[in-house]
């Protein structure tokens, strides 16, 4: 049996915030209560650094198969590890797609033999994501699909999202909606406003996301299906989401940390490394996500973990891939600039991204209650740190917090009462840094 000794214990499931002992035995959380004498145990000296649930990645893009340069599910595993998650999703824009039961049993078979997080796929709602013809969603349920997706394009033919609902709320798994209205978005390269009129750049519109958004709710209303709305970005969206919850729609959302923090004014310094879709907005939009995700309209916090090649990502901006990683820096500049400036608690911010995510797909994870999988992070809240994308596990270097001073970084990690990373060392696997592929 493994203790836990002495750190403070932030549980958003069970609204606990105090000094607490955890007693680790058979993969599971076997008590928590303070004071518990050690009897022979191993102990983990937890004193003076906070123990959350394992943090839980709903929207993760691992590449795998097709595009092993940019990122594989090792690779993907050991960033999840060492930036505090405990379980991350697999997502389908993989070549092949991951819409057929072989393809979901490649993917968890590779998760297996990585042996560090969790790993659970997501099938595509459409196959090959193309939007033309409904995927297996029954058979890549039964082979261990926890939602479907076709994340990187919305699903536009409303009688396939229609009936991808229906399907999903017989299976009872969520549908994961990239609300992008194409034909608004064209070829849009940023946000459409004045930062994309200085830099002569075509603009994407606020109304490529609420367009669509407006559809989906309805078909949801319609259905009682259980519609997750992906990287939620506008003022209009969260407005939109808010009255839709109101209204007794069965629908969740989540935000990233770049749409939390950042705006379009970036791009004209970072150039690729704030190009993502959907675009950075406004200070008004952050504003509002941050509202959103305070008063509850807004569910999670997903990172949309996006690896490139550091050769796609520094040439041309127009010819430059959408997308950015932060499994291995979501909970440290969100901690930074959110938490420790005193925007939100920490304990919504635990929640947002522990058990809410994990709840949304109906999985028994974000919570430290005795008898639940010891899935768990240990946080230095104290000391600061400066983000170096280098020294990153993933093969992915695309990041616009590379430099960022920041606390509350995670320094052990454990999985299934497993430690898979301790002081920034994923077990089995040392930080190559800039030796890592690109």
């Amino acid at each position: 049996m493994l203790l836990i000794k002495g750190g403070m214990v932030v549980d958003p499931s069970r609204r606990i915030n105090g000094r607490y002992d955890l007693v680790i035995s058979d993969c599971r959380v076997k008590a928590l209560a303070p004071g518990i004498e050690p009897e022979g145990m191993e102990v983990i000296d937890a004193a003076g650094k906070i123990v959350i649930p394992g943090l839980f990645d709903m929207h993760t893009h691992l590449r795998e198969p097709g595009q092993e340069y940019k990122e594989t599910v090792l690779t993907g595993s050991r960033a999840a590890a060492a930036g505090g998650y405990t379980s991350i999703t697999a997502l389908p824009n993989t070549n092949p797609s991951l819409d057929n039961k072989d393809v979901v049993r490649y993917v968890r078979e590779k998760a297996e033999l990585a042996g560090l997080v969790r790993v659970w796929p997501v099938g595509a709602v459409t196959k090959g994501s193309l939007g033309r013809e409904l995927a297996d969603i029954g058979g890549m349920k039964e082979a261990g699909v926890v939602a479907v997706t076709d994340d990187g394009r919305g699903v536009a033919a409303t009688d396939l999202l229609r009936e991808a609902l229906i399907q999903c709320r017989q299976l009872n798994i969520p549908l994961l909606q990239h609300c992008e209205d194409e034909a608004i978005s064209g070829a849009g390269q940023l946000h459409e406003g004045s930062v994309s009129l200085r830099l002569g750049q075509s603009g994407i519109p606020a109304a490529a996301e609420t367009r669509m958004l407006k559809r989906d709710l309805q078909i949801a209303q319609e259905t009682g299906a259980r519609l997750h709305i992906m990287h939620v970005s506008t003022a209009r969206a969260v407005e939109m989401i808010r009255r839709a919850k109101a209204e007794g729609v069965n629908v969740t959302a989540e935000v990233t940390p770049h749409h939390l923090l950042l705006t379009d004014e970036l791009v004209a310094a970072l150039f690729a490394m704030a190009k993502m879709k959907p675009p950075l907005r406004t200070a008004a939009d952050v504003e509002a996500l941050r509202e959103g995700l305070s008063d509850g309209t807004i569910d999670a916090v997903a990172t949309d973990h996006a690896p490139h090649s550091e050769s796609e990502k520094s040439g041309d901006f127009t010819a430059a891939p959408f997308g950015i990683v932060g499994l291995e820096t979501a909970f440290a500049v969100l901690y930074t600039h959110l938490v420790k400036s005193r925007m939100l608690p920490l304990d919504l911010l635990v929640e947002k991204m522990s058990c809410s995510p994990a709840a949304i797909l109906g999985l028994p994870y974000g919570t430290l209650s005795p008898g639940s999988a010891a899935d768990l992070v240990i946080l230095d809240l104290e000391t600061k740190r400066v983000i170096n994308r280098h020294q990153f596990y993933s093969k992915g270097k695309n990041t616009p917090f590379h430099d960022w001073e920041v606390y509350g970084t995670p320094v052990l990690t454990m999985v299934a009462g497993k430690v898979v990373m301790r002081d920034g060392i994923v077990s089995g696997h040392a930080n190559e840094g800039s030796n890592n592929e690109n």
